[in-house]
């Protein structure tokens, strides 16, 4: 009887410790209907109506000054998108799409005969080490804890507004 004992206590410790790593968060609160990012303040916030229910400090574009117009150009966009999906497997822990570009950007870069560039994403930091100042390639960063949080609580279709 004893030997069965531990070896369910065994299994309920295997079970508990496999769920503690996970990256995947759930999330039972208000749905976040707009994500509105402030770039001249390095601010992001999560909100339901008018209610910010998160508010996160961010990291941008190592060239941050400016809406993003071409690939390559180290900027993130500014002006209204939307998230178009998760990505479970991003290289920078977990990351949500953003619908850089739109026509109006495929249209500027095209007049100007440039590729537009695109996949943008919120995305974690992925323990590159990066803690200092502005350093995606025009993505928004933030730490692999709080992504873990914004991918359990917004959902692709979120319009995301990314103000100067």
């Amino acid at each position: 009887m004893q030997v069965l004992l531990k070896i369910v206590m065994m299994l309920v410790a295997v079970v508990a410790l496999s769920t503690c790593g996970s990256k995947f968060r759930s999330y039972n609160g208000p749905t976040v209907t707009k994500v509105e990012v402030h770039k001249a303040d390095r601010k992001m916030y999560l909100l339901h109506g008018s209610r910010v229910l998160k508010a996160y400090h961010i990291k941008l574009g190592g060239n941050p000054i400016g809406p993003k117009q071409f690939e390559g150009d180290r900027k993130t966009p500014e002006g209204a998108y939307y998230i178009t999906h998760r990505n479970g497997n991003s290289a920078y822990h977990l990351s949500l799409g953003i619908s850089y570009p739109n026509d109006a950007d495929r249209a500027f870069a095209k007049a100007n005969n440039k590729p537009p560039g695109g996949e943008i994403f919120i995305h974690g930091a992925n323990n590159n080490g990066r803690s200092r100042g502005d350093w995606t390639v025009g993505c928004i960063a933030v730490s692999d804890r709080q992504i873990e949080e914004i991918y359990a609580m917004v959902n692709p279709g979120t319009p995301i507004v990314i103000f100067p």
